[in-house]
């Protein structure tokens, strides 16, 4: 599985982003996915996730209301839109894809349960 995400940028606070990330695979409705950021001298952190079907999603609390994690499975493509960026929003954003399984909130924001993980993407919210 491959994962190329794109659709970051500079934007000012208030503002708004679309992330993709397309995969290359087969069968992409296999797959949970995932959102991640690491902002520099800090530690990956959750930002969102969905179910293969897009059924369920998670968020945590810190981007809850503001950013929407969606999915197109004949596209082979995850989306995250993002609004009401804040500064604390800059880092670098990552996709990820596991084999979908069990998928109940607490597993789906560990990184360590996701197989294949995207190059990045930067994104950078001035105040």
């Amino acid at each position: 599985v491959q994962l190329q995400a794109s659709g970051g940028g500079l934007v000012q606070a208030g503002g708004s982003l679309r992330l993709s990330c397309a995969a290359s695979v087969r069968t992409f409705s296999r797959y949970d996915m995932g959102w991640f950021r690491q902002a520099p001298g800090k530690e990956r952190e959750f930002v969102a996730a969905i179910n293969w079907s897009g059924s369920i999603t998670y968020y945590p609390d810190s981007v809850k209301g503001r950013f929407t994690i969606s999915r197109d499975n004949a596209k082979n493509t995850v989306y995250m839109q993002m609004n009401a960026l804040k500064p604390e929003d800059t880092a670098i954003y990552y996709c990820a894809a596991r084999s979908t399984r069990w998928f109940p909130k607490n597993l789906a924001g560990l990184p360590s349960e996701y197989d294949y993980w995207g190059q990045g993407t930067q994104v950078t919210v001035s105040s």
